[in-house]
């Protein structure tokens, strides 16, 4: 595993972070997804055997239970001080006012829920999950930097939003005086591209790392166009990628180059976002053992200027997805 700065911070971390949302008490156990504590365990191990030591969850994967199961998993298979542990606050945990959003009442009230939850006295990471558009962006700032200097959060990241909303918090942040954020976690995959006009732009001019989420297009660009899976009927984010017209000559694509060069389809679209220059660290959440050996592998795969221009060719632009 190679390790890197996020963003031009101090902080190293692995270049393929655990991603952990499908881990944890399923609120249907009938679904089958997401993973049981009992059947997430593998992958922690695996993570620490692959030295993927970047983890990332959030207060509201599967209600809470996620971080619970992280925060255990550090404690059976990890030392603390070995693992960069993230986290994000945004989404409703509950109906009372500080249930949700990024107003100082939330911020304070979340952060120590997800400290109880997790079992830990700090995160490495903390992040807002999107741009709250009922907060002064004055009064988030503020709040997030008083938990830094508190000693509950040792850096701060955003996620998902519009480059003038990331703007507008970075400036707020300097002119109060405040923590600025040192990553972004954005979608980012050969399915869904509009960062590179976006925000990449934004990050590298501001030294913010970017941790992609969905790098695999919610795995539609590790398997063959024809391939459906159980998570594909009940998970909205990944049926948004079924549209035929835009996306099945991208994926064969992918499987044209993987087919070329003999490994998976995976290492090939994962390698693909890791040579964008602002990227740090792909997440990837797995739910086969595969899926941490397949990104371990991509970050040694180099692809010719050939293949990246049969990968890059078919896509067309359209909307940025899930900035609410």
């Amino acid at each position: 595993m190679e390790y890197t700065r996020l963003g031009s911070s101090g902080l190293k971390v692995s270049r393929i972070a655990l991603g952990t949302m499908g881990f944890g008490t399923p609120p249907d156990p009938e679904a089958g997804w997401p993973l049981t504590e009992e059947a997430s365990q593998p992958f922690f191990q695996q993570a620490v055997e692959l030295g993927i030591t970047f983890w990332d969850t959030a207060n509201a994967y599967v209600d809470g239970s996620s971080e619970e199961v992280v925060g255990r998993a550090i404690r059976k298979y990890a030392r603390r001080e070995d693992i960069v542990l993230a986290t994000k606050v945004y989404f409703p945990m509950h109906d009372g006012p500080g249930g949700s959003g990024l107003s100082r009442k939330a911020i304070l009230e979340q952060i120590d829920a997800s400290l109880t939850r997790l079992g830990v006295d700090h995160v490495d990471l903390y992040q807002i999950h999107r741009f709250d558009y009922e907060t002064p962006v004055e009064e988030t700032m503020e709040a997030l930097h008083d938990v830094v200097k508190a000693g509950k959060v040792r850096y701060l990241g955003a996620s998902s939003m519009w480059a003038w909303q990331f703007a507008k918090l970075q400036h707020t942040a300097d002119r109060g005086g405040w923590t600025r954020f040192v990553s972004m976690q954005n979608q980012y995959s050969l399915l869904q591209r509009e960062e590179e006009r976006e925000m990449f732009g934004l990050l590298a001019d501001q030294g913010v790392g970017s941790i992609p989420w969905s790098p695999l297009a919610k795995g539609w660009v590790a398997r063959p166009w024809q391939t459906r899976t159980s998570r594909t009927g009940v998970d909205r984010l990944t049926q948004r990628y079924d549209v035929e017209a835009e996306n099945r000559p991208i994926v064969e694509a992918v499987q044209q180059v993987a087919e070329a060069r003999g490994v998976p389809m995976a290492q090939v679209a994962l390698a693909w976002v890791l040579k964008n220059p602002s990227v740090a660290a792909p997440i990837v959440g797995p739910s086969k053992p595969e899926h941490l050996t397949d990104a371990a592998a991509a970050v040694e795969l180099e692809l010719s200027a050939e293949e990246i221009e049969i990968l890059e060719r078919p896509y067309t632009p359209r909307l940025p997805s899930a900035f609410k």
